[in-house]
């Protein structure tokens, strides 16, 4: 569900019998919603992105954002080596070279699907 820029993952309690939501991404932010209905989930996750919102301009606050542009990916030392011969091959930084290959993967799959 995407609303604002926020994304979240929906879920369904079976002892509440509800689909409930939470916004992931967010590092010092907590922010649930839920509805016994689809429609009802949407409202109650819109209303919570535009409370949280309205709450961090009432404090002066810069609202949170998902994806800020960094992460950590942990991966075999033999790769990273590689990935860094190769990518200094091609005059790129390893984060350039990463992100490269992430939007030809992305554009891959997007093809097929």
């Amino acid at each position: 569900m995407k609303y604002k820029d926020y994304y979240a993952e929906i879920k369904y309690s079976d002892e509440d019998r509800c689909f409930w939501g939470k916004i992931e991404g967010l590092k010092k932010d907590l922010i649930l919603f839920e509805g016994n209905t689809v429609e009802e989930l949407r409202k109650d996750f819109e209303n919570a992105i535009d409370i949280y919102i309205e709450s961090c301009k009432k404090n002066n606050e810069e609202p949170q954002r998902q994806y800020k542009g960094s992460f950590n990916v942990r991966i075999e030392p033999n790769l990273h080596k590689e990935a860094i011969i190769f990518a200094k091959s091609l005059t790129l930084s390893l984060n350039q070279f990463v992100a490269l290959a992430i939007q030809d993967k992305i554009k891959s799959i997007k093809g097929k699907v």
